[in-house]
């Protein structure tokens, strides 16, 4: 009986410590278990700027939503100018809108069609955007020239090239030229209809009269602000992130970028950088193979920069290059993500439960091809993890159910020995022996569960497929809240039921105890994503029905060897 209080008091701490991390949340400090939250916008404004990593070429920064930006360091001349001439171009295809701004040829809006905004449904979600609440866009350009001059950067004044703006076949394609001290460069842009990967190719021709060595730089600038979607009572991580074959996948937090406290592979030459938040990414791949500098760096309070630079080798007067590289922007498409790039997939992180929810994802898109509902979804999955755990679920229900039999024994060997805590554990004991029964034969094949469960709320928590998903009636959407909070009341229901089918524990206190674990847990529920009360629902009523069944043919044996 003591390791059945000791059990229950773990598993109540553990309730209130989950209570106390989502309340860390909710006051906006760091949580107790996962990812920092992304820092909010203005937080850091009194942040040194951090140096740049040793051997890595100064990029030049700015704040994207300056209206006039000065010229910087090292680049002498026509800021100012390139923002007077600058103007918008905006192309579609069927899943993305785009919006480019002349100055630096960067993407400064990218609308996800298909993606309705949690705020305003009749509005598609917005990912990139460069206004006053959010400054997140797509930057590249060339740097490495001679000093005194400077070739075409994020910063320059390009020109439009091509005339499409809308996707007439598979394909549109969108072209800038710029131009600066004797080097040339066009950016193309190659959208394809039903995706969300863009081919980018960097042409760099040398229009001087003497060699040069760029380099070209691929960035993605954002600030800390949050998502508009972030839950004050879970936490996802928002910030940077890259991939490298040397330490595989690897995410550094706006906080320790602010306090220059980070470590990550910087020279390599392969992988991706990537802006990563809940349910969407924007990535750049460069050509795999080519020597690259990596570095995630805040460039000025608040900003944020993510960005590989690859020196393209000696070009000479008169001659050209191209570097091919894929952007990516839009949702976290775990298959689309594999086919693009090598662990681009892993932007969907699940921690170390990985190697347990892959598979679990991967079966849930398998059920939905069948199905078709994400909802039936879930209820189909949980049915197929219950029948698999089936055999230890029988195990636990029936230790269960002989410790509910045996309960008005236990609580008179209590009676009988008092306050003899000694002699009340050796009579337990002997009892025990008796009637075969392991104290922990109730809770251990539950622990051999938990990795599995918490692997599939992972799964559900973090699958851009529940956005927007319906189920029935007044569930149109997974991933947020229940809006008539129907789902968190019948779990708090079945979780109470299940503690009735449960043998009383004979410590009072030990009662009271499950009897708060449904108001606990129920009540953080009520602000979780519907899929997962989904999925707890679904739980908790196949438990109290396999526990009834388990539990009366237990009684009907008993009941039959009495009549003997």
């Amino acid at each position: 009986m003591e390791i059945r209080r000791t059990i229950l008091l773990m598993i109540f701490s553990f309730s209130l410590l989950l209570l106390w991390n989502n309340w860390q949340i909710h006051t906006g400090k760091p949580p107790l278990f996962g990812p920092a939250p992304a820092s909010g916008t203005g937080q850091s404004a009194q942040a040194e700027q951090p140096q740049p990593a040793a051997g890595v070429p100064d990029v030049p920064t700015s704040n994207p939503t300056s209206a006039v930006e000065a010229p910087p360091a090292g680049l002498p001349g026509a800021t100012a100018q390139a923002q007077a001439q600058a103007q918008t171009v905006v192309v579609s295809t069927d899943v993305l809108r785009l919006t480019f701004d002349t100055a630096g040829a960067q993407i400064i809006r990218a609308e996800l069609l298909r993606f309705p905004a949690t705020d305003r449904p009749d509005q598609p979600s917005v990912l990139l955007d460069r206004s006053p609440s959010l400054t997140y866009v797509v930057q590249s350009g060339v740097i490495g020239a001679p000093a005194g001059q400077s070739f075409p950067t994020h910063m320059s004044n390009f020109r439009v090239a091509s005339a499409e703006r809308e996707l007439q076949g598979d394909t549109l394609t969108v072209s800038f030229v710029g131009e600066s001290d004797g080097v040339q460069v066009t950016k193309t842009y190659t959208l394809h209809r039903g995706r969300y990967d863009i081919g980018v190719r960097h042409e760099i021709a040398n229009n001087g009269p003497a060699p040069v060595s760029p380099s070209l730089y691929l960035q993605i600038t954002r600030d800390g602000s949050n998502p508009p979607d972030t839950s004050k009572f879970y936490s996802t991580f928002t910030g940077p992130a890259l991939y490298s074959e040397q330490e595989k996948f690897q995410k550094v937090s706006f906080s320790d970028l602010q306090k220059n406290r980070h470590d990550y592979v910087r020279q390599a030459d392969n992988g991706w950088i990537a802006m990563v938040q809940h349910y969407f990414v924007t990535a750049w791949v460069p050509p795999q193979g080519t020597a690259r500098t990596n570095d995630l760096t805040q460039v000025q309070p608040n900003l944020y920069a993510a960005r590989t630079i690859e020196p393209v080798g000696q070009i000479a007067p008169g001659a050209s290059t191209a570097v091919d590289s894929n952007l990516w922007i839009g949702p976290q498409d775990q298959q689309a993500l594999a086919a693009l790039a090598p662990g681009l997939d892993l932007v969907v992180d699940y921690g170390w439960l990985t190697i347990i929810a892959k598979p679990l994802f991967a079966l849930m898109t398998w059920l939905h091809t069948l199905l078709g509902n994400w909802g039936w979804t879930i209820v189909a999955l949980t049915v197929i993890i219950k029948a698999l755990f089936y055999p230890l679920a029988a195990a636990s229900y029936r230790s269960m159910a002989r410790m509910k039999q045996v309960a008005p024994r236990l609580q008179a060997l209590k009676e009988k020995y008092g306050d003899d805590r000694q002699k009340l554990n050796v009579a337990m004991m002997e009892m025990y022996r008796n009637e075969k029964i392991n104290p922990l034969g109730g809770c251990l094949p539950m622990v051999v569960q938990i990795p599995v469960f918490i692997a599939l709320y992972w799964v559900l928590l973090a699958s851009v497929e529940m956005r927007g998903a319906p189920w029935i009636l007044w569930v149109q959407d997974l991933s947020v809240r229940d809006p008539w909070f129907i789902l968190p009341a019948v779990m708090m229901a079945t979780m109470f039921l299940q503690i009735k089918l449960n043998p009383t524990p004979p410590d009072p206190m030990q009662a009271k105890v499950m009897m708060l674990m449904p108001l606990v847990f129920g009540g953080m529920m009520f602000f979780f994503p519907a899929g997962l009360v989904l999925y707890w629902c679904v739980n908790n009523i196949l438990s109290i029905a396999q526990q009834y069944v388990i539990t009366k043919q237990i009684e009907r044996k008993a009941a039959e060897q009495a009549m003997r």
